[in-house]
């Protein structure tokens, strides 16, 4: 009996070993399979697309990204706008791409939120592009032109109500929430002002400044250097709170409308399959680029404030509560897509 237990119990000991090792090795390769994306990353230059023209906010950003970035990645990084179709365009562009981090896109955030209610797109954006990293961020300004009678909202309020429906808003572009804001604004108010869309800022800007149209809703980057040089007046903005940019510019929210508090934020975009360990690499180099002295003094300087460090799982939630939010507000005006 005693000489028949050793035989077992080594063999159970040797088992046990057996499988520690085998174990052992598994873990090895799935943590070298893990890893070798992030590590062979990046072997050539990365490219970043940009949905908007060259010189515009967006293109401006990624290029301030750019330049820190190579220094992250150790690999230049080219910057490449693709405007037109609302930034379908440079999504088709990322899409066409090999899926392995090495193109970029650099979007706002309105291209998820706003767009598929504007245009009829072929693809769902929400699945096409996966945020990565809050760039900067910036709210809207209500503006009007100088000789406009109100110097403040609630003064455009009482112009508004003593003239309905004659009082016009510009907007960028139909449906975004240049647009959107107008209507908020008259729901809470209980005013009339009418829409008038245009193709661009610059336009609705111009004829803003001339005086053809009294109102405008436009981002802060945009109209700031034009508050500045007097040619058009600021009465509201939609951050939560003042900003630092327009300290003197009361929020929407401190004088009693809070349902016009928004925010737009330009973020860095991959596909969803871009191997997840380079979309993690990918999205603390720019993270560390954006949160320096310099960087965040020169979107500063650009009308911009510095983006948050929000998880991807967060700016997705928001994405898909602005989309909702917005649909049902086009929807109510029986608004619809091009």
């Amino acid at each position: 009996m005693n000489g028949q237990h050793p035989a077992p119990v080594e063999e159970s000991s040797v088992v046990a070993r057996r499988r520690r090792t085998l174990a052992s090795f598994i873990a090895m390769a799935l943590l070298a399979a893990l890893g070798a994306p992030a590590a062979a990353f990046p072997v050539r230059p990365v490219r970043i697309i940009v949905a908007g023209p060259a010189g515009a906010a967006a293109d401006v950003t990624a290029r301030l990204l750019a330049d820190g970035l190579a220094k992250e990645l150790g690999q230049p990084v080219i910057v490449d706008p693709r405007p037109g179709a609302a930034g379908a365009i440079a999504v088709n562009e990322l899409r066409a791409a090999p899926r392995d981090g090495h193109t970029l896109l650099v979007a706002v955030n309105s291209l998820v939120s706003e767009v598929p209610h504007i245009i009829k797109l072929k693809h769902d954006m929400a699945r096409e592009i996966r945020p990565l990293a809050e760039l900067a961020r910036g709210g809207l300004v209500l503006v009007a032109t100088p000789s406009f009678p109100a110097n403040t909202l609630p003064e455009l309020v009482r112009e508004a109500k003593a003239n309905p429906g004659k009082l016009t808003y510009a907007s960028y572009s139909p449906g975004t929430m240049s647009h959107i804001l107008g209507l908020q604004l008259n729901r809470a108010a209980g005013i009339d002002l009418v829409h008038a869309g245009y193709k661009g800022a610059t336009p609705a800007l111009a004829d803003v400044m001339g005086g053809h149209v009294p109102l405008m809703f436009d981002s802060v980057p945009s109209a700031l250097p034009l508050i500045r040089a007097g040619k058009i007046k600021a009465l509201a903005v939609s951050t939560p709170a003042r900003s630092a940019l327009l300290p003197q510019v009361p929020t929407f929210s401190e004088l009693g409308y809070p349902q016009l508090e928004a925010l737009a934020w330009l973020g860095l975009w991959a596909t969803p399959d871009v191997p997840a360990a380079v979309q993690a690499r990918v999205r603390e180099a720019a993270l560390r680029v954006m949160a320096s002295p310099e960087a965040r003094a020169k979107l500063r300087e650009t009308g911009f404030e510095p983006g948050q460090p929000r998880s991807t799982e967060d700016m997705q939630r928001l994405l898909r509560s602005d989309y909702e939010r917005v649909g049902t507000l086009l929807k109510s005006i029986d608004f619809k897509p091009e």
